[in-house]
């Protein structure tokens, strides 16, 4: 099997960079009209800079109001408004769901993509694929592209001034980072690029892993005072593009396949993607059988900074069986990732790891309450 290395061609970090896109998009070669798909929030905190970058390196541009919901629906809105404005280049402004749908459409319409994430929510601007969900929120498919963004973009500015609990979220989807990684490189099974996992990759997924230690709880401070300092810098770095690299190039395991499960809860739909995959990372654990104090880091560490330990903090404080049914068989169906472990994984033994998850986490919380 061949070792396959994936990342954007290039990637970009720091307060106020949006200032920078239009020069940014120059540098690699892009050219308008742009389309730029938006959520609510990048639409008002940036519309003006867009103006005035794009306007100063020549790009036109025109904006799409994202609709909600990374789903087919949606991506067919998105292509058909970028053939309406002749676009040649997709620009995607806001959080995962939202930068999934911009690489959706600009595949679909054989364009560039340029991912310019607004919050550190997740680890997907970076990537080569989209999650798609159904128009519900449940969770459908991974759509894997033949090549990464052309540019990534992160304003930490803007970061800072977001909700600090989207900051957190992206430590959670980070947190899974370096342990579905290591299942992925120590039982040889392909990364998400379809080869095995290079050193770096591997590395940078380390990496990840101890930058969200070191610097994870004073970054969620800096971004309740909205003020970029060097710990904020270099969590978005981890949550952003060391995640990114670390899963695609390593691949996934068990943490993510236990959030597309969750998702056929309704009851955790109003939780963020990286909230789930934080609880799946637990799950993960108590299924490797991992030692005491590796759980004990973890759990430490979820503790400092807000992440999910328990069902009840995922929506799930009632769990009736036939719900932990539907969990644990989304979880194990076929091509999903965590059959990427390595050993036979059942719903029976998702059912009892995600019970015996739940009551190492209520248990840690009671004795350090």
């Amino acid at each position: 099997m061949l070792s396959v290395f994936s990342s954007p061609s290039r990637y970009t970090q720091g307060k106020n960079a949006t200032e920078s896109l239009g020069q940014e998009m120059k540098t690699v070669g892009l050219q308008g009209p742009a389309l730029i798909v938006a959520g609510k929030s990048a639409v008002r905190l940036l519309s003006e800079t867009w103006r005035r970058t794009l306007g100063a390196a020549g790009i036109d541009h025109h904006i799409h109001c994202f609709g909600g919901e990374c789903s087919v629906t949606e991506i067919e809105r998105v292509k058909a408004s970028g053939r309406e404005h002749q676009a040649r280049v997709i620009i995607g402004a806001g959080g995962g769901k939202v930068l999934d749908t911009a690489r959706a459409a600009a595949d679909g319409l054989s364009l560039p993509v340029v991912n310019c994430p607004t919050i550190a929510s997740s680890d997907a601007p970076c990537s080569a694929l989209s999650v798609i969900y159904t128009d519900d929120g449940v969770f459908q498919e991974y759509r894997i592209y033949g090549k990464n963004p052309d540019l990534v973009l992160v304003d930490t500015q803007v970061i800072a001034q977001s909700p600090p609990r989207l900051l957190v979220a992206g430590m959670g989807d980070a947190l899974a980072t370096w342990f579905e990684a290591k299942t992925c490189v120590d039982g040889n099974v392909k990364n998400m690029r379809g080869g095995a996992s290079t050193q770096s990759a591997l590395s940078l997924a380390e990496l990840c892993y101890r930058t969200l230690l070191a610097d994870g709880a004073e970054a969620r401070r800096s971004v309740e005072l909205q003020v970029v300092t060097p710990a904020l810098e270099r969590l978005v770095e981890a949550n952003t593009l060391l995640s990114g690299l670390g899963f695609e190039s390593s691949g996934l395991a068990a943490a993510h396949a236990v959030h597309n499960g969750l998702t056929a809860a309704a009851a955790t739909h109003p939780f963020f993607h990286g909230e789930k995959v934080a609880y799946g990372v637990l799950v993960q654990l108590i299924l490797e059988g991992k030692p005491r104090p590796l759980m004990q880091e973890v759990l430490a560490f979820s503790t400092e900074v807000g992440l999910p330990l328990t069902l009840a903090d995922i929506g799930l404080a009632q769990m009736p069986a036939e719900v932990l049914q539907q969990i644990a068989t989304r979880t194990t169906a076929k091509g999903e990732t965590i059959h990427n472990e390595p050993f036979e994984v059942t719903p029976a033994m998702v059912a009892d790891a995600i019970r015996a998850a739940d009551a190492m986490g209520r248990a840690w919380r009671g004795a350090n309450s």
